[in-house]
């Protein structure tokens, strides 16, 4: 497809469009990428995805926290009471005076060395949230720009369908007077006054529908984009003046296998499950730390009679234990996780099938507004030698003004429609960004 025959002519063709956006109070002519920083910036929907992302990098600290040594400490006050001896049949009781005040202050560090592992697997796997969470705020702040970019457009055509409609009415309100003047002369009806009044009617309140439109389509872009209140956008008309790559769809598809955010989150679910397999794993194994500890207790009640004096000790060494339960109990949560990461699989299997289906269609699409774009130029050449023609006989009293009328509307038809055809070009175009993560 010869791309410059899109853009012969282009800005004389749009400029119909063009002229009348400004609708409403401080008019702003921004582009695009105007919207796509501001979005960046101030968009509220972009907001929670950055703060996930905050979320998972605290993660990452506390589960990095997990490599430090674990230091308790414990100190107690208390009040004992007097105890008593028997002999083993419980007769011969004798009381037994006990020290009655108490303390205890003890100091443990236990620092971990092996566990199997969960602490490195635990890091790794916050680490693949993170990366997790920044796929998904890229999917997010595509759809943002996607969604900007379809109201953006939408904006553009019902500007210039707002421009048709004026100018219809315009033109009906002419006939109208034209009309009522040969009525009074006797040469017309009263019905068809009628019908042009009730033409303009109808023309009037779709005018009214067609303003309505633009301002929620406004309104929905200084929403998202997070504008100023009141900013009222007009499409910068140069959009359609951009050269767009003539790419094959295997050169889409390749872009997509590699950039589609979709992708690459659906592909970090499943090393995100894989992870957490490793993570179940190391319960079966023995955790292993080095352990240090000091305490001094009083009074020493292991000696009869009870001693009134404060006992002190500290030890050194290192520390093993193993989970046996782990045996028996781990089976099942690694089939669990196992069965995670098959689901996680299978959805990446899916999502590929997705992307692919998406970019085809939307590259069949793109293909399709060139044609249409070629069949609405050609539209536009018969439009206007009909308007030549009927004018032509129209002013050799050859033609009805209602003739006149419909040939005028015909040809500005033509060129709206000519006009919404270059913007589906733009709109397809960008569907094929999106779908391939490049928007």
């Amino acid at each position: 497809m010869n791309n410059q025959r899109l853009l012969t002519g282009l800005l004389s063709a749009v400029l119909l469009g063009a002229g009348v956006c400004a609708f409403g109070q401080n008019p702003s002519v921004i582009t695009l990428e105007q919207l796509f920083e501001s979005a960046e910036r101030n968009s509220a929907q972009l907001r929670p995805s950055f703060s996930a992302e905050e979320e998972a990098n605290q993660e990452i600290r506390a589960a990095r926290a997990g490599r430090l040594p674990d230091i308790n400490a414990s100190l107690s006050f208390s009040y004992i009471g007097d105890g008593f001896t028997t002999k083993r049949n419980l007769s011969d009781y004798q009381k037994a005076p006990i020290p009655h005040y108490g303390n205890a202050l003890s100091l443990s560090v236990n620092q971990p060395v092996y566990a199997g592992g969960a602490i490195t697997s635990g890091i790794q796997l916050a680490e693949l949230k993170l990366t997790a969470s920044r796929y998904a705020t890229e999917l997010q702040r595509d759809n943002i720009r996607f969604r900007l970019t379809g109201f953006y457009l939408d904006i553009y055509k019902y500007t210039n369908l707002r421009s048709v409609v004026e100018n219809n009415i315009a033109q009906a309100r002419k006939v109208l007077g034209e009309m009522q003047a040969r009525y009074e002369q006797g040469v017309a009806l009263q019905n068809d006054i009628t019908r042009y009044e009730l033409l303009v009617s109808n023309l009037e309140l779709q005018l009214v529908k067609i303003n309505n439109t633009i301002d929620i389509l406004n309104n929905n872009l200084v929403t998202i984009a997070g504008l100023p209140d009141g900013t009222v956008i007009v499409p910068d008309s140069a959009i359609l003046d951009k050269s767009l790559p003539s790419q094959s769809e295997s050169l889409w598809q390749s872009e997509a296998s590699v950039n589609s955010p979709m992708l690459k989150l659906a592909q970090s679910k499943v090393d995100i499950s894989r992870k957490a397999e490793d993570l179940t794993k190391s319960e079966r194994l023995p955790k292993i730390g080095l352990q240090a500890g000091w305490s001094i207790d009083g009074p020493i009640l292991v000696e009869v009679p009870p001693i009134n004096r404060n006992l002190s000790y500290w030890y050194v060494g290192v520390g093993v234990s193993y989970n046996i339960s782990s045996l028996f109990k781990t089976n099942k949560s690694l089939s669990r996780s196992r069965a995670a990461t098959v689901h996680a699989t299978d959805e990446l299997v899916a999502a590929r099938e997705n992307t692919e289906l998406a970019v085809r269609a939307d590259y069949i699409r793109y293909l399709e507004s060139y044609e249409e774009l070629n069949t609405q130029q050609k539209s536009v050449e018969l439009a206007d030698k009909n308007y030549n023609t009927v004018f032509t006989r129209y002013s050799a009293d050859m033609a009805l003004l209602t003739d006149m009328l419909d040939a005028a509307n015909s040809k500005l038809d033509a060129e709206q429609q000519l006009v919404n055809a270059r913007i589906n070009i733009i709109y397809y175009y960008y569907k094929l960004l999106f779908t391939s993560g490049k928007i």
